[in-house]
């Protein structure tokens, strides 16, 4: 449990601050955090005093100081703050005319066939964000991004589902539930990012621009079918493709039938050996025993039918639910920069300064402050919180926990010497 304590303690900031990713937002929330923390002393004195949501946020101080560095840090990748860019390496890019500057006013489209240089050397390069194809963009890395963070911490998932049958020596579950699951997860989600990778290093834009998504619909539509060269990302795509499909494929009656048929061969070995040494046993018993294997074999195949569709069925479903870590990046992105192009972008271009207009800044910053500490502070905060916690629960813990066993308590001192207490006062008496 350790161990999944300190794992939930990496990623799932990590997560969060992908849907969170703004400098300035993160920053805040850093600086809640740490107000938390530098008034422990404080609140540990009024602990049984404190308002529930006080209580709670109180109680979350780390993780919420954690949750605004990997915003800051994501926002950082992403190159925003309050939706605007910075530029700090300069831009890649290479424009018809270098010389000039371009601002948020200006119409710039930008094509890499065409005006790309050297990569960009930290993130996000600053001129997609006054591009007029910034969301093409965007939606199509945030995507990617998305699927492949999805893979890496369900396969994290499915090796702690390892760790957990080594533990309990439960070596079938190993060759014919662990092994088929993860064959399976990395011949379908796994050549996806494979080719999104491919795609980023070795296509040429300007020559082609096969489509991913695509690809895996006619991996299975149209198994062992031609590709159209324009469609084709490299030499032996057919074979491969077919190859993985038919791999995958297999892997579904092996994890359904093997365990199962095992564990029934060892079953009846076992009661033939049982019978051979019980020569005074009625037939009665017999029959009731054989009653017994017959419900008990068919609970097992049921149950075995039930986790190998969940899981097979549920991956497609699991890779689509780490899409949301794009869709509220992007909705956290567009709120703040609506946000500021209703309110403070027409107080900077249309006041007249000389007439009254500062005093006018004043309330309008007053107005856009408040609703970026409500929305976009709060409520896209809870929100962000609320997904990170569900792909934790759902699509990350489904792949190892059981919910079997002892309940779960962390590690506390005051509960040890609470059980002391208890122990010596019923030592006593």
């Amino acid at each position: 449990s350790s161990g999944i304590n300190a794992e939930y303690g990496d990623t799932f900031p990590f997560l969060f601050g992908i849907m969170f990713g703004d400098m300035a937002h993160g920053l805040f929330l850093f600086l809640f955090g740490a107000w938390f923390i530098y008034k422990e002393s404080y609140f540990d004195l009024r602990k049984n005093l404190l308002d529930e949501i006080i209580a709670m946020l109180y109680h979350g101080r780390y993780i919420i100081m954690m949750m605004g560095i990997f915003g800051s840090y994501s926002g950082f990748l992403y190159n925003e703050i309050y939706s605007k860019g910075f530029d700090i390496f300069g831009s890649s890019w290479r424009m018809p005319n270098d010389d000039q500057t371009y601002t948020s006013s200006d119409s710039v489209t930008l094509d890499p066939k065409y005006d790309y240089g050297p990569p960009y050397f930290y993130g996000i390069d600053p001129m997609w964000i006054i591009s007029e194809n910034k969301l093409t963009f965007l939606n199509s890395y945030k995507m990617k991004l998305s699927v492949i963070l999805g893979l890496s911490q369900m396969t994290f998932g499915l090796f702690i589902s390892l760790l957990n049958y080594r533990y309990f020596g439960r070596w079938l579950d190993i060759w014919f539930t662990f092994i088929p699951q993860l064959i399976f997860l990395e011949c379908i989600i796994g050549y996806m990012c494979f080719l999104i990778f491919y795609k980023w290093f070795f296509v040429d834009a300007g020559k082609s621009n096969p489509s991913i998504l695509i690809t895996m619909i006619d991996m299975f539509l149209s198994v062992g079918s031609g590709i159209d060269s324009d469609d084709k990302f490299y030499e032996g795509q057919e074979l491969v493709q077919l190859c993985l499909v038919i791999i995958a494929l297999c892997m579904v009656p092996i994890m359904f039938a093997a365990k199962p048929l095992i564990e029934k061969y060892q079953r009846h070995k076992d009661v033939a050996e049982y019978e051979a040494l019980s020569y005074d046993s009625d037939d009665e018993d017999l029959e009731e025993r054989e009653r017994v294997e017959q419900a008990a074999e068919m609970d097992m195949w049921v149950n075995q039918g039930i986790h190998t569709i969940e899981f097979y069925l549920g991956i497609i479903s699991n890779t689509a639910s780490y899409l949301r870590l794009w869709a509220l990046s992007l909705a956290h992105s567009e709120l703040s920069e609506v946000l500021w192009d209703m309110t403070l972008y027409y107080a900077f271009y249309w006041l007249d300064w000389d007439e009254g207009g500062c005093i006018l800044l004043v309330f309008i910053f007053v107005a856009w402050a408040a609703l970026t500490v409500s929305i976009l502070l709060c409520m896209e905060g809870l929100s962000a919180f609320l997904h990170a916690l569900r792909l934790h629960w759902v699509e990350f813990q489904n792949k190892f926990y059981d919910g079997n066993g002892y309940k779960f308590l962390p590690f506390s001192f005051a509960l040890i010497l609470e059980n002391m207490e208890n122990l010596e006062e019923i030592s006593a008496i």
